[in-house]
C-alpha cells in the first residue's frame, strides 16, 4: 500500500467523522480536577494554589483534603502551576483538556529548603524530573500525555521508552529496551511496586521484550524510568528499571473510549462506583485486528496473522484519612501459527524459521491488591500483594523438501514440494509468582527522609521440554525423543532496603541506600550489602550537578537453571549458578537553558563481574548477550567468571510543549565489551557505538474547537553484531551457526528510520474524535535485521532478513 493510498482512506474517515460531528457552535470545555499531596507523605495540602497559566481566572485554593476543582475550562492544551508555602512549585507541561473526558491531575509538591540569611532559596519541579525522590541521575519520569506524541512509538510504553538518552531500540520486529549496552533481560519490569513478567504478546522464555505489548498507556499515571544507578528499592536488575503505575478511574463521572486502529479494537470504560464514597472502576479490553490488514496487503512481516488479547481492571476504594484500597489486574494471550508449508519461497517472515511451521502460544497476567495510607504529615506506608504468572507453549514441525537430482530443494508454483513433515519440538514452561512489597516513608524533620521496606517473591517454575535431532541429515532419519527440561522447582526471593535522603545545606543533598538479595535457589545467589550513594549540587542560574554510584546484582532468568540435557544426572546443568553483580557509577549536569527548554549531560561508567559464562576455555557465550530476539538459550556448563564494561557519554535537549511545539533530541556514544570463558575481549551483541533520536511535534489549531498535530522522528543507531557463518555446521544442522572465534567481529549497516505522525483532534460538546496516522519508516529504508537458513534452488542457504519497510499505523478514537 502507497502512502498515498494511506493517506487517501485517512481524509475519507476523516471526512465521515465532519460528518457526524455536528454544528461547530461554541468552545467546549470541560472540568480540571485533581489532588494536591506531599510528595513523601502524601498527605493533602489544603491551601495549595492551581492557577492554568494562560487563563484569566481560571484557578482554585485546595479544599480540606487537598483536591481542587476547575469548571468551564476551554479545551486544549495548558501549562499549571500548583503553589504551596513551604514547598517547591511545581510546572505541569502539556495538560490536554478535552471535552470527551475530564482531566484529573495527581499533583505531589517536594518541601522546599528553608529560608537561609533572608534569601528564600526557590526550586521549581517540572515535567520530565523522576517522581521517585531516591532517584539522582539517569532516570525520567515517564509522562504518558508526553510520549503519546513520538512518532512511530505504536502507543507502546517499551518503544515509548525507547527514544530516551541511552536506549537503543533498532529492531522493527521487537520492543527490546537496550540500555547502554546491556541485555534487555537486565531491564526489571515493576507493577504497582511487585515485579512482573515480560508484558508483551508472544514473550519468549527469558525475554523482556515482544513485538505487541500488554500494557496499554491509557491507564498508566505518571511513572518512572531509570537507565542506572537507581535507588535501593530496585533489586535483581544490572541494566534498567521500568516502574510503571496506575491511574483510577474517574469517581465523579462515568466515561468511555471506544478505538479501532492497526494495533487493535479497544474499549475502555472508567467511573463511580459511589459518588458519596468516591469509589471507582477502570476498565479496558482490546481485540487484534492485524488478520484485517494483512488482507489489504500491509506488510507486517509475515505472512502468519497473529491473534491476541488483553485487558484491565482497576477498582479503587477510598478509606479513611486519605488512604485507599485497589484491586487491579492485566493480562493478556497471544497466538501465531507460523506455517512455512502454506508459503511461496519469496515471501517474509521475519519471525520465523524456514524449515518448519511453528505453533505457538503465550499467556500473561498479574493481579494485586494494594493499599495505601498516610500516616501522619510525616509518614507514608504502601503495601501490595500479587499474583504473576506466564506461560509459553510451542511445537515444531519439521518440513521435508524433496530434492532434484542435484540434491538442490524443489519447487512448483512457487512453492517447495513437501514429502511429509514431522514433529521435532515440543515443550510447555510455566512461571507463576506470589509477590509482595511493603515500604514506609518517614520524613524526619524539615531535611531528612528515610525510605525502607522489603520485596518478597515466591516463585514456581514447571517445564516440560522435548526434542528430536537427526540422525542422518541425508538421508532425512530422525531420532527418538530427548527430554531438556523436565522440572517443578520452587524458591523465595527476598529483597530488604532501606534509603535515606538528607539535605546538608539548602544546595548540597545526598543520599545513601544499602540493598540486599537473597534466593533460596542456590547458596550463591545471595547479596549483602549492596551499598548505593549519591550527592547533587544545585548551581546558580538553574544548574545542578550529581553523581550516584551503586552495587546492582540479578539472577539469570529460571528456565536456565534447570536445563538438564542429560536426564541421568541428579541436578540440572546449571542450578548452582550464581549473580551477576555491576558497579554502576555516574555523573549528570542540567540547565534549564530557558522557561521551557532543558539540558542534560550524562557520563556513566558500568563494570559487569560476576557473569555467567561457558566454563569452555574456548567458548564465547556470555549472559550478557541473551535476551533478545525470538530464540531460547541452550548454553553448556556455566560459572560466574565472566566480565564486562559499558561507558560511554548521553545528551538531551528538551523543549517542553508550549506556545504549540515541542522537540526532543537525545544522543550517546557508548562502548560495551565482555570477557567470556576464551579469555577474549569482544563487542557485546549489542554494542552499536552510537544512537540518535529526533522527535518533533507541532500542534496548529484549525477552529475552536478543533486541532491538528504533526510530529516528525528520526532515528540511527549503529548496527547489530555478529559473525561468520560456519557453513558446514549450519548445512549440517540446517540452521545459521557462527564461528564462535568470529563472534561479534562483524556488524551490520547503521539503523536509520523516518517516522511521520498526523492527527487531527474535534471537541464538540461531551465528546472528542480524534484520528490518527502514524506513518512508520517513510522512505521504506531496507534496515538488516538478521540471517536466516533458507536453502535456495542455486544451492545457497544464507538468507538476508529486512525489517519492517514502510507502515502505516492509524486509528480512530471517540471519547464521551
Amino acid at each position: 500500500m502507497t502512502i498515498i493510498q494511506v493517506l487517501r482512506r485517512g481524509i475519507f474517515l476523516l471526512g465521515f467523522v465532519l460528518s457526524i460531528s455536528g454544528p461547530l457552535f461554541a468552545q467546549s470545555r470541560q472540568t480540571l480536577r485533581g489532588v494536591v499531596v506531599d510528595k513523601e507523605s502524601k498527605y493533602p495540602l489544603p491551601g495549595a494554589a492551581v492557577v492554568v497559566t494562560g487563563q484569566h481566572g481560571l484557578g482554585e485554593i485546595c479544599r480540606e483534603d487537598g483536591s481542587f476543582t476547575i469548571r468551564q475550562v476551554p479545551a486544549g492544551r495548558y501549562t499549571v502551576n500548583v503553589k504551596f508555602i513551604g514547598y517547591r512549585d511545581a510546572v505541569l507541561h502539556n495538560v490536554v483538556v478535552d471535552a470527551g473526558r475530564e482531566t484529573v491531575l495527581l499533583v505531589e509538591l517536594e518541601e522546599q529548603a528553608s529560608v537561609l540569611d533572608e534569601v528564600v532559596i526557590r526550586h521549581v519541579t517540572r515535567s520530565g524530573e523522576p517522581g521517585n525522590e531516591m532517584a539522582f541521575i539517569s532516570s525520567r519520569r515517564f509522562s504518558v500525555e508526553e510520549t503519546s506524541r513520538y512518532a512511530g512509538s505504536r502507543g507502546e510504553p517499551a518503544r515509548m521508552a525507547s527514544n530516551f538518552a541511552g536506549v537503543q531500540g533498532a529492531d522493527d520486529s521487537r520492543n527490546d529496551i537496550i540500555i547502554r549496552g546491556n541485555s534487555p533481560s537486565g531491564v526489571l519490569w515493576r507493577l504497582e511496586g511487585i515485579s512482573i513478567p515480560n508484558p508483551n504478546h508472544f514473550a519468549i522464555p527469558g525475554t523482556s521484550g515482544g513485538p505487541v505489548g500488554i500494557i496499554n498507556s491509557k491507564y498508566l499515571a505518571n511513572s518512572d524510568f531509570f537507565t542506572g544507578a537507581f535507588p535501593a528499592e530496585f533489586g535483581n536488575s544490572i541494566a534498567g528499571v521500568f516502574d510503571l503505575k496506575l491511574r483510577n478511574g474517574n469517581s465523579k463521572k462515568h466515561e468511555f473510549v471506544g478505538q479501532f486502529g492497526f494495533l487493535g479494537t479497544e474499549a475502555m470504560a472508567e467511573g463511580p462506583l459511589s459518588k458519596k464514597k468516591g469509589s471507582s472502576y477502570l476498565a479496558s479490553f482490546r481485540y487484534a485486528n492485524l488478520w484485517l490488514f494483512n488482507r489489504l496487503g500491509i506488510d507486517i512481516g509475515t505472512q502468519a496473522v497473529p491473534s491476541y488479547t488483553d485487558g484491565f481492571f482497576r477498582l479503587n476504594f477510598p478509606v479513611k484519612n486519605g488512604g485507599s484500597l485497589a484491586l487491579w489486574g492485566v493480562g493478556g494471550t497471544s497466538d501465531i501459527n507460523l506455517l512455512i508449508s502454506g508459503q511461496e519461497v519469496k515471501d517474509r517472515n521475519i519471525f520465523g524459521q524456514n524449515d518448519r511451521d511453528q505453533y505457538y502460544t503465550a499467556r500473561m497476567g498479574a493481579a494485586g491488591l494494594t493499599y495505601s495510607q498516610p500516616l501522619s504529615r510525616s509518614a507514608f506506608f504502601r503495601a501490595t500483594l500479587g499474583l504473576t504468572g506466564n506461560l509459553q507453549d510451542a511445537s515444531h514441525d519439521y518440513l521435508f523438501i524433496r530434492k532434484d537430482a542435484q540434491g538442490l530443494p524443489l519447487v512448483e508454483n512457487d512453492r517447495y514440494v513437501l514429502d511429509g513433515k514431522a514433529q521435532i519440538l515440543r515443550y510447555v514452561f510455566n512461571e507463576s509468582k506470589v509477590a509482595a512489597s511493603a515500604s514506609l516513608n518517614r520524613k524526619l524533620g524539615g531535611k531528612s527522609i528515610l525510605k525502607a521496606g522489603i520485596n518478597l517473591d515466591l516463585i514456581r517454575f514447571r517445564s516440560d521440554d522435548s526434542t528430536r535431532f537427526f540422525i542422518d541429515h541425508a538421508q532425512s532419519v530422525l531420532g527418538g525423543w530427548q527430554t531438556r527440561w523436565d522440572s517443578d522447582r520452587s524458591h523465595v526471593l527476598f529483597q530488604p532496603y532501606a534509603q535515606w535522603k538528607y539535605l546538608l545545606t539548602h544546595r548540597l543533598t545526598t543520599h545513601l541506600g544499602v540493598s540486599g538479595l537473597f534466593s533460596s535457589m542456590n547458596k550463591a545467589s545471595r547479596s549483602f550489602p549492596e551499598p548505593r550513594a549519591g550527592i547533587s549540587y544545585d548551581l546558580t542560574g538553574r544548574q545542578k550537578i550529581a553523581l550516584s554510584s551503586g552495587l546492582h546484582s540479578q539472577m539469570m532468568p529460571s528456565y536456565l537453571y534447570f536445563y538438564q540435557p542429560d536426564q541421568e544426572k541428579k541436578e540440572p546443568l546449571n542450578s548452582d549458578i550464581g549473580l551477576t553483580k555491576s558497579w554502576h557509577h555516574g555523573a549528570a549536569y542540567s540547565w534549564m537553558a530557558g522557561r521551557n527548554l532543558k539540558f542534560l549531560a550524562e557520563i556513566y561508567h558500568q563494570s559487569l563481574f560476576n557473569v555467567p559464562v561457558s566454563s569452555s576455555p574456548s567458548s564465547s557465550f556470555s549472559i550478557l548477550n541473551t535476551g533478545s530476539g525470538f530464540s531460547r538459550q541452550f548454553p553448556d556448563k556455566l560459572e560466574n567468571t565472566g566480565i564486562g564494561r559499558n561507558y560511554g557519554a548521553e545528551v538531551t535537549l528538551e523543549r517542553f510543549f508550549s506556545a504549540g511545539y515541542y522537540f526532543l533530541i537525545t544522543g550517546s556514544v557508548f562502548d560495551s565489551k565482555y570477557r567470556a570463558g576464551d579469555g577474549k575481549w569482544r563487542n557485546t551483541d549489542f554494542n552499536g557505538h552510537y544512537a540518535f533520536n529526533a522527535l518533533f511535534s507541532r500542534e496548529f489549531r484549525t477552529g475552536t474547537r478543533s486541532v491538528f498535530n504533526v510530529g516528525a522522528k528520526f532515528t540511527t543507531i549503529g548496527g547489530r553484531r555478529y559473525g561468520p557463518v560456519d557453513e558446514e555446521k549450519s548445512r549440517l544442522l540446517q540452521e545459521i551457526v557462527y564461528q564462535d572465534a568470529g563472534r561479534n567481529t562483524l556488524q551490520f549497516a547503521p539503523y536509520r528510520r523516518l517516522d511521520v505522525k498526523m492527527e487531527y483532534k474535534l471537541n464538540r460538546s461531551g465528546l472528542t474524535h480524534t484520528v490518527a496516522v502514524d506513518l512508520v519508516n517513510v522512505p521504506g529504508v531496507k534496515n538488516q535485521l538478521s540471517l536466516s537458513y533458507a536453502p535456495q534452488p542455486d544451492g545457497s542457504f544464507i538468507k538476508q532478513e529486512y525489517q519492517l519497510g514502510f507502515l502505516p499505523v492509524f486509528f480512530y478514537r471517540i471519547d464521551f
